[in-house]
């Protein structure tokens, strides 16, 4: 852990009989302020849930997007910084928010784990509508989910590994590891918190599979790309209004297309989020006679989400799904 935070270097310089009971209580003083805990960084709401399902008591974690801000345009503050530079550990997910992966690539840190190196991440494809003839090929969501990236660089792969939660299990245990490196000392706690937050994962994994596996629909309209993980996992295909902008409003064509689309698989629902507008969603829906819902994709959890943690939203989110496809 940080030992420049525990033991001031001036105090050990000037150390005597006396001096040594006033660094002995400095000492004590600093680590009273963290509890002699491993600090760590984490870049947004998804990274944090990790490191304080894993690191338990063990470790004290802040946030550099704070809860209701939209996370892709984060730019870290001077603070920001010196709070990096002062951490144990970052953690974060390369290619999602660019001013964060900078802030860390310049820093001292000395373990930074980036989880999109945790798991497999795949390019999802960025036409504009036209599932079905790929989707009755191809037999999975892929082609449907609409890359975007709000102006950030997802370096050819999408970033929204978190709402897959067999992915999310494997970022989970490659945090575990490096907590464990990082931390030795508490490395047995580490292990027992991870195996516990994977099986919760798998029991998620599992609550999607049985909740989606009957439906009316497979398709499900949103107005941000970022359920392409999911859809892939679970047999169902994303459909995403707008382009690069998520709150830009969906051409006529656009409209008209996704108003086919609606007819033509029993769509019932546009979903919408909770740290974007959701205007276009409302748009679209009152043009095509379509229900709104909220499809939260976790990236940060406000008084507007339906669920304190990860899991809770996630199982929310699952329940939403069933209701607009038709679940059985």
């Amino acid at each position: 852990m940080n030992v420049r935070r525990l033991i001031p270097a001036a105090a050990l310089a000037s150390a005597t009989v006396l001096g040594l009971t006033a660094l002995t209580a400095c000492s004590t003083s600093a680590a009273d302020d963290k509890d002699g805990k491993l600090d760590v960084v984490a870049s947004f709401y998804p990274m944090q849930y990790l490191a304080e399902q894993i690191g338990g008591d063990h470790v004290s974690v802040t946030t550099l997007t704070g809860p209701g801000q939209e996370p892709h345009d984060l730019d870290v503050s001077a603070k920001q910084r010196g709070e990096l530079e002062e951490s144990d550990v970052a953690l974060y997910l390369k290619g999602l928010q660019p001013a964060v992966d900078d802030a860390i690539d310049q820093s001292g840190i000395g373990t930074k784990v980036d989880a999109a190196s945790l798991t497999s991440t795949e390019k999802h494809g960025n036409e504009v509508g036209g599932h079905a003839d790929e989707h009755e090929e191809e037999g999975h969501g892929e082609e449907g989910h609409e890359g975007h990236d709000h102006g950030h660089s997802h370096e050819g792969a999408d970033p929204h590994i978190w709402l897959d939660p067999v992915k999310y299990a494997e970022v989970a245990e490659g945090v575990g590891k490096a907590l464990e490196k990082a931390d030795p000392d508490h490395a047995k706690t580490y292990e027992k918190n991870t195996a516990a937050l994977v099986k919760k994962l798998g029991g998620l994994d599992k609550s999607f599979k049985d909740g989606l596996k009957n439906t009316d629909s497979k398709v499900f309209i949103t107005t941000h790309a970022a359920f392409g993980y999911l859809a892939e996992r679970y047999g169902l295909i994303e459909e995403a209004i707008s382009g690069l902008d998520p709150e830009g409003e969906p051409s006529a064509k656009r409209v008209k297309d996704l108003q086919k689309m609606a007819e033509a698989d029993g769509v019932t629902t546009v979903f919408y989020e909770t740290l974007v507008s959701d205007r276009t969603a409302k748009t679209l829906a009152k043009d095509t006679g379509l229900k709104t819902d909220v499809l939260d994709p976790v990236e940060g959890i406000t008084d507007d989400s339906k669920g304190e943690d990860y899991i809770q939203v996630m199982e929310s989110n699952l329940k939403a799904l069933q209701k607009a496809l038709g679940a059985k």
